[in-house]
C-alpha cells in the first residue's frame, strides 16, 4: 500500500522535472532554428518523458512530433460533427484550408441545418414546410449533389440583401436624378472596396481601402501606405467591390470573413503614358486612369505613393456588388425611349456638376432646359452649349482655388489647377443620360478669336470618354483673385444617342 501510494507522486515530480528541460527529453541540446518554443512544445515533451519514466526506458529517444494530434488525421465522421458547430461565414473558411475540408465543408446536412435555421418562417402550427420535405426527401436519400445547399444559403441570404437594397435606391433627387439614400445602402450592404496588384509573375496583392468619402454626386476612395510592390513588377490594377457573404443579424461581419468580390475596372500599370500626367508639387506626380482612377508616385523612386478611385454613384452598388471577381457587371440592355421630336434634335436636359477634392467644392451647379439642334451636329458629336462666351450674365465664379490634396501615412500636399469633376446629364424625362466622375486637369490656353476680349489669362478643362466630351473655359481675374468659368460646352457621342432614342441621326 505504502508504494502504491508514492508510485504516482514520484511520476509526478519526474514530469514535473520534464517541463523544465529542454525539448526531446532529458539532456538533449537546445533547439535551433529561431523559433520560440511555447508551452504546447514543452507539455509535449513532458507528456512524452514521463510515459518513458513510467515504463522504464531510455531518455529522449522520442520526439514531440509523436504525440501531436493532426486535426487532417481525423476521420472524416469526426470532422463532420466538429463542423456541424460552426456558423455559415466560418464554415465558409474552413472550406479553403484544403481538398478534404473543401469537400467536407460542402456537406448537404449541415448546410441543409443551417439554411433552415436562418430562413425557414416561424409556423404557429404544425404544417410542414417544403423546406422539411425536402430535409425528409435528402435524409431519406435524396440525389442533392454536394453543396446544393450550400448554394441555395448563399443565394437565399444575398436575395435577402439586395431586396431592401432596391427599395432604398428607388428615391431620387430632383436636381441630380440619382439616388438620395446612397450613404444608407452602402452602409446595409457593408460594401467595401479593394484594388488587386498583379505582378508580371502572377503574385496578388490585395489592398483593402483606406478611406472613403460620399459626395453628392460620387464616392471617392483612397489606398496608401508604406507596403506597396515595386511599380515595375506590377502589370495590372483590379478595382473590386467587396462584400460580406453573410451579413450577422445581430452583429457586423467579422474582419476577415468570406467576401464577394465585383470587378469594377481593370487598368494597366505596365507603362504609364507620359499623356496620362496630370500635375506634380514637391514630392509626388499624378496620373489620371480612364476611368475615373488616380495614381500618385513618389517622384524620388518614381514608386506608388497612392492611389484614389472616383465613382459616379449612378448604378455604382450594381457595379459593386452583381459582378463577378474577372467580370465587371453588365447593365441590363436599354430599351430606346420614344423621341417625338427626333427631327428637332434634343430638348429639356439638365445638367449638375460638381467640381471638388477633399469633400470641398468649387464648383457645384444645376443647369435646365438645354437644348441642341440637328444642325449643331459635328464630326459625330451634337454640340449642347452650357455656358456661352458672348452670355456675361452666365458666367460662373469658383469658390476659391482648384486643387487636388492628397495624403499617406506620413506626408500630405496639394496639387494646383487640379480637381475632380463630375458630370450628371439627365434627358427630357429625368433619366441619367450620361454619367461620370474623373480627375481633370487646368492648362493654360489661347483666347479663341471669335469669344469675347479678356483681360486676363484663359484656362481650359477637358475630358473626354466613349460617351462624349466636356470643354470647359475659365478665366483668371486678378482684380479679384479669382476663377470665372466663361464657357461650359458637351459634346454628345451620336452613336450615344441613336442607341439611347433608337433614332438615325
Amino acid at each position: 500500500m505504502a508504494t502504491g501510494r508514492g508510485r504516482l507522486p514520484l511520476q509526478h515530480w519526474l514530469g514535473l522535472q520534464a517541463l523544465r528541460q529542454p525539448l526531446g527529453g532529458v539532456g538533449a541540446a537546445p533547439a535551433s532554428g529561431g523559433f520560440r518554443k511555447g508551452p504546447g512544445a514543452r507539455f509535449a515533451s513532458g507528456c512524452t518523458t514521463l510515459k518513458q519514466y513510467a515504463r522504464g526506458e531510455g531518455h529522449g529517444e522520442k520526439s514531440s512530433a509523436d504525440c501531436s494530434v493532426s486535426l487532417d488525421s481525423l476521420p472524416a465522421e469526426t470532422l463532420l460533427k466538429i463542423l456541424s458547430y460552426l456558423d455559415a461565414a466560418t464554415l465558409l473558411c474552413a472550406g479553403c484550408v484544403n481538398r478534404r475540408f473543401y469537400h467536407l465543408a460542402n456537406d448537404n446536412f449541415i448546410w441543409l441545418r443551417i439554411y433552415s435555421t436562418a430562413f425557414s418562417p416561424k409556423r404557429p402550427n404544425w404544417e410542414v414546410s417544403s423546406v422539411e420535405k425536402t430535409a425528409v426527401s435528402v435524409l431519406s436519400g435524396g440525389d442533392k449533389e454536394p453543396g446544393f445547399w450550400k448554394e441555395a444559403c448563399i443565394a437565399k441570404e444575398v436575395a435577402s440583401v439586395r431586396a431592401p437594397l432596391a427599395q432604398i435606391l428607388t428615391p431620387v433627387n430632383a436636381y441630380t436624378g440619382l439616388p438620395v439614400r446612397t450613404r444608407e445602402a452602402l452602409r446595409i450592404s457593408g460594401l467595401g472596396w479593394a484594388i488587386i496588384l498583379k505582378e508580371k509573375s502572377g503574385k496578388e496583392y490585395v489592398m483593402g481601402h483606406v478611406e472613403v468619402s460620399v459626395n453628392d454626386s460620387s464616392v471617392t476612395i483612397v489606398w496608401c501606405g508604406k507596403n506597396w510592390p515595386r511599380l515595375a513588377t506590377l502589370s495590372t490594377l483590379d478595382l473590386c467591390g467587396v462584400t460580406p457573404v453573410f451579413r450577422g443579424r445581430s452583429k457586423p461581419p467579422t474582419k476577415n470573413g468570406p467576401r464577394w468580390r465585383s470587378l469594377i475596372a481593370q487598368y494597366s500599370l505596365s507603362c504609364l503614358p507620359e499623356s496620362a500626367a496630370m500635375g506634380c508639387d514637391s514630392l509626388v506626380r499624378i496620373f489620371c486612369l480612364d476611368p475615373g482612377l488616380l495614381v500618385g508616385l513618389w517622384k524620388r523612386e518614381e514608386e506608388l505613393a497612392f492611389v484614389v478611385a472616383n465613382l459616379h454613384i449612378h448604378h455604382l452598388v450594381e457595379r459593386s456588388t452583381l459582378g463577378s471577381a474577372a467580370v465587371p457587371y453588365e447593365l441590363p440592355p436599354h430599351t430606346p425611349l420614344l423621341d417625338d421630336s427626333a427631327d428637332y434634335g434634343l430638348h429639356g436636359y439638365q445638367l449638375h456638376v460638381d467640381m471638388h477634392s477633399e469633400g470641398v467644392f468649387c464648383l457645384c451647379s444645376t443647369f435646365r432646359s438645354l437644348f441642341t439642334t440637328k444642325g449643331l451636329i459635328e464630326n459625330g458629336y451634337a454640340k449642347l452649349t452650357v455656358i456661352s462666351f458672348k452670355n456675361n450674365t452666365e458666367h460662373l465664379p469658383l469658390v476659391g482655388r482648384p486643387g487636388l490634396s492628397w495624403r499617406t501615412d506620413v506626408f500630405g500636399g496639394c496639387i494646383k489647377s487640379c480637381s475632380v469633376m463630375d458630370i450628371t446629364l439627365l434627358d427630357e424625362y429625368g433619366k441619367p443620360f450620361w454619367c461620370f466622375s474623373s480627375p481633370v486637369c487646368m492648362r493654360a490656353s489661347p483666347r479663341p478669336p471669335d469669344g469675347p476680349h479678356f483681360l486676363g489669362q484663359t484656362y481650359c478643362v477637358d475630358y473626354t470618354d466613349p460617351s462624349g466630351r466636356v470643354h470647359m473655359e475659365l478665366l483668371w481675374i486678378q482684380e479679384t483673385e479669382e476663377y470665372f468659368v466663361v464657357s461650359l460646352v458637351l459634346y454628345l457621342s451620336v452613336a450615344r444617342i441613336n442607341r439611347w432614342f433608337g433614332t438615325q441621326h
